[in-house]
């Protein structure tokens, strides 16, 4: 399992606010809305109070949230729609494991660690090939992910595959629990497995911020979309595990380059883990 290192100080740093806080990027460090004080109010009030900034009127953001500890739930336009980027990987690898009716072995096997652990393309797309992209809707389908799709006009791209927060969180609900008919049981523990050995520095997201006894799983994507609006999809999907807390949370974003993307992405994750550490859902 990943372990999360020290970003702060202490966990009471997060509570206090992160009016100063900034996260580096290729390019040096990222200026984006952050809320200047602690919010207040319920659980939800609270997550309501720093999205609002973080999301800074935009509508190409979306949050969900599922309170493992009681199966409670939050939407911060949770329904929003965009491409999947890498974060198709954990779909394309199911897709591989549903169509070798077994195991991973040999090639297949070593490209689904690359896909997730690594987030090499060209092992999610030959993983892709192998199982035919048109078993990536029946899978969806398979697992009640009502709003992920194929794209209309680039259907045989990984890349461009439509999902939202809401139905990325069921897929992570899927994978850490089993019991799915659309999966075996061990099919979910192998990628799950998988899904805790993520390199370093791809656990910005959903695994911010970092500390050693907190654990993650999770999947990040990016990728700019060039042929049509120019913007960056980047998004991360995971659970989180650890100082009280546990939930499975789902960022997307659309962002004009990546290091907003990320920066917006691991804000998001940093107050979520500070505000569920306080409450339940």
């Amino acid at each position: 399992m990943i372990s999360r290192r020290a970003l702060l100080t202490t966990t009471g740093a997060l509570a206090g606010g992160l009016a100063a806080s900034t996260l580096m990027g290729c390019s040096g460090a990222v200026n984006i809305p952050r809320p200047t004080a602690s919010p207040t109010g319920a659980i939800k009030d609270q997550l309501d109070q720093v999205l609002t900034t973080i999301a800074n009127g935009s509508t190409n953001f979306g949050v969900y949230v599922e309170d493992v500890r009681t199966g409670g739930t939050y939407s911060f336009n949770g329904d929003y729609a965009s491409q999947s980027a890498s974060m198709a990987k954990p779909m394309i690898v199911s897709m591989a494991m549903r169509k070798a009716g077994g195991p991973l072995t040999g090639d297949n096997a070593t490209n689904a660690t690359r896909a997730i652990e690594n987030s090499d393309n060209d092992a999610a797309s030959a993983l892709w090939a192998f199982a035919g992209y048109q078993t990536y809707q029946t899978l969806a389908d398979d697992l009640k992910m009502t709003h992920t799709h194929l794209d209309e006009a680039k259907s045989d791209q990984w890349s461009w595959t439509w999902t939202t927060p809401g139905d990325q969180v069921l897929l992570v609900r899927t994978l850490s629990t089993g019991g799915s008919s659309a999966l075996t049981d061990d099919e979910c523990a192998y990628l799950w497995n998988l899904m805790g050995q993520v390199e370093q520095d791809q656990t910005w997201g959903v695994g911010q911020p970092k500390s050693s006894s907190v654990n993650v799983h999770l999947k990040n994507g990016w990728v700019q979309f060039k042929s049509t609006d120019g913007l960056w999809a980047v998004n991360s999907m995971g659970a989180v595990e650890g100082d009280g807390r546990h939930y499975r949370l789902c960022v997307m974003t659309r962002v004009p380059d990546f290091d907003t993307g990320r920066a917006v992405t691991s804000e998001v994750g940093t107050w979520v883990f500070s505000i569920l550490g306080s409450g339940t859902l």
